[in-house]
């Protein structure tokens, strides 16, 4: 590489204002490397020299049992520039804190990072140990950073940066006993400290945001930042209204929220929570019951502020879209689910291709659906059986992989069609047949969206549903083309500029299983993605960001793809068993961009695919998360001198 003297970061950004590019902010003072600052980018003979393409070099899998026991990036960003120059950033990993950590509140006491309250905001304990502590989970989630405020709060030395995290469940008690989906999951606002120097940031308070206004909050995962500055939330595998109060998961729920195991009502859960970030770093929660009761994994909002494109994280989910009355306001809109047809023959063992119309399931207000949730019971709206009753007025459905009977009671229809999103859609003509359709993001330039789907298998594979593709245990990244002009299956103009018309893999993102494990354990091949969850587009890098949720890699990792040039490069590796999540591309705050990445459950061993590293990783995933108790908040940093 060559040598170049230093430019000055504000010249930098001056000449980057028109590139695909923005230099990802560095590790904290004091670390082994610096961060993007003065030094951000080399120029030729005294004068910036424009960078004329940037790419990531990828690092190898962990091969030691050090690397594979905690976050490792290995991975580098190269710059070209116009005169031929090129420079090598090396990526690092700078941790905000582990979850357990006892945090600063902002009002000179203490909090437990990633700690549960009740509906009366008072510590939820666990006494299954020796002595009750505090549950904390070791799960957290979907995160955004938010663009920069008028804000100012105490003990920030530099710019103050919000950035809002979640927690998705705790994996188990004191005593190993599960606890997934048992408590009501914590959501945080952080304040950070951003050195206006090195981008690098320090996290100055931890607030709680109080979830009682919404009947708390059930099994947060991922999120995305809304183009007005919100963090939007996400409730997943919504309680399955008509089994919920014989079901011991949502009672424990309940009981834990609530201290009654009957009071938590079914459909107050699996919608869209917002989040507004306040100016002091505290946050008011809002949530929206009109965007379809589904598996929300998470949301992405289109260019125009008015279209959401959302995933649906279940066996037997579908294609979900909803568009705004007005830009900016999620409180009333029409909610669409699409329909799939299937092109005979096409990439069959590659994910399948789809052409897809839009089936309108209603119009709603958020106001409205709330006060049919509050009033109303599933036994109010719809008949469920899991046997067939031999009754022609009942409709057999596929439901989380298993066949159902349904009847929707008379004049429920928009209840149905809001409360009971997932019954009521395949009756109105929509394909409830894909598996794990997880993260969404979108590439606006190319009016493209990605979603992935972590598993192709079940309904996508077993035919029942109306759509039939090989088995791929690994998964696939799928890419939707989107116009404007199109009409619903009723032959009505559908309101939007970003619909969704096609639905296929992106060839390069397409997980390959393996016949045998490799000689670690994997059982899908190493260097392509598995998996995919998270998934969030730069616009700036013109990259893709693909995090795993793996059952076929050892460890899980974050990947770009560039989409331009369709390289493929490993930026990290999470600790063994941890799922790679609080994906966020950010692309300039305060002259840095960031991905922020968080990872949850270390050590959550899978059988069979963890039994050659076990032994000798275990301890090490002990040592350093809390005896597999406790996940971690972070972001990938940059290094910014020539190597």
């Amino acid at each position: 590489m060559s040598t170049l003297p230093e430019a000055s970061r504000r010249t930098v950004l001056r000449l980057l204002a028109g590139m695909p590019l923005l230099p990802v902010a560095g590790l904290a003072a004091g670390s082994t490397a610096t961060a993007f600052g003065r030094t951000a980018f080399a120029a030729t003979g005294g004068a910036a020299a424009a960078p004329r393409s940037v790419e990531f070099v990828a690092m190898s899998a962990p091969a030691t049992a050090a690397a594979q026991a905690t976050t490792t990036v290995g991975s580098s960003m190269v710059v070209t520039y116009a005169d031929g120059k090129t420079q090598n950033f090396a990526l690092g990993y700078e941790p905000l804190f582990i979850t357990g950590d006892d945090l600063p509140d902002g009002k000179g006491g203490r909090v437990l990072a990633g700690g549960y309250v009740d509906i009366n905001g008072k510590p939820i304990m666990d006494a299954s140990g020796e002595k009750p502590v505090q549950f904390f989970s070791d799960c957290p989630d979907g995160c955004n950073m938010l663009m920069p405020m008028d804000a100012k709060v105490a003990g920030v030395k530099g710019n103050t940066v919000f950035a809002v995290v979640q927690f998705e469940y705790t994996t188990r008690d004191a005593a190993d006993k599960d606890m997934y989906g048992r408590l009501p999951s914590p959501i945080a606002v952080l304040t950070l400290d951003q050195d206006p120097a090195t981008g690098a940031l320090k996290l100055v308070q931890y607030h709680n945001v109080d979830t009682s206004p919404v009947h708390g909050l059930w099994i947060t995962c991922g999120a995305s930042l809304s183009p007005w500055n919100t963090h939007l939330s996400s409730e997943e595998y919504e309680p399955d209204a008509p089994f919920a109060r014989t079901d011991e998961q949502f009672r424990a729920f309940s009981q834990n929220l609530f201290g009654d195991p009957d009071k938590a009502n079914p459909y107050h859960y699996g919608h869209l929570p917002e989040v507004k970030v306040n100016a002091d770093g505290t946050g008011t929660i809002t949530k929206h019951y009109c965007m379809g009761r589904i598996s929300h994994e998470l949301v992405q909002v289109m260019p125009d502020q008015r279209t959401v494109l959302m995933g649906d994280d279940a066996t037997n989910g579908g294609l979900f879209m909803f568009i705004a009355d007005k830009p900016a306001d999620l409180s009333a809109g029409t909610l669409y689910a699409a329909k799939l047809a299937q092109r005979t023959g096409v990439d069959i063992d590659k994910g399948g291709s789809f052409d897809l119309t839009w089936v309108k399931l209603g119009h709603a207000t958020s106001h409205e659906i709330r006060k049919l949730a509050d009033t109303l019971t599933a036994a109010d709206i719809v008949e469920v059986v899991k046997e067939d009753p031999k009754d022609a007025s009942f409709t057999q459905i596929g439901f989380n992989g298993k066949a159902q009977w349904v009847r929707f009671k008379p004049g429920m229809e928009k209840a149905a069609a809001f409360l009971e999103t997932h019954r009521w859609a395949p009756l109105q003509g929509a394909t409830l047949a894909l598996s794990k359709l997880e993260g969404v993001t979108v590439n606006a330039k190319d009016k493209t969206a990605y979603m992935a789907v972590s598993y192709i298998y079940k309904s996508m594979s077993d035919g029942k549903s109306g759509i039939k593709v090989d088995k791929i245990d690994a998964g696939a990244v799928y890419q939707l083309p989107m116009e404007g002009g199109r009409k619903d299956a009723a032959g009505n103009a559908i309101d939007s500029e970003w619909v969704p018309v096609h639905f296929s893999a992106v060839p390069a993102l397409v997980g390959r299983d393996l016949a045998e494990p490799d000689a670690v354990g994997n059982t899908a091949d190493v260097d392509l993605v598995a998996n995919p969850d998270n998934v969030k587009f730069s616009e700036r890098l013109r990259t893709l960001f693909v995090g795993e949720d793996s059952g076929n890699h050892v460890n899980n990792f974050l990947w770009a793809y560039e989409v331009d040039t369709g390289r493929l490069s490993r930026l990290l590796s999470c600790p063994a068993g941890a799922e790679s999540t609080g994906l966020q591309a950010v692309d300039d705050v305060n002259g840095f961009a960031y991905i922020m990445s968080n990872f949850q459950h270390p050590g959550d061993w899978g059988k069979g695919l963890h039994d050659k590293v076990k032994a000798e990783v275990g301890p090490l995933i002990d040592a350093n998360y809390r005896n597999r108790r406790a996940g971690g908040v972070g972001y990938i940093a940059g290094l910014p001198k020539p190597v």
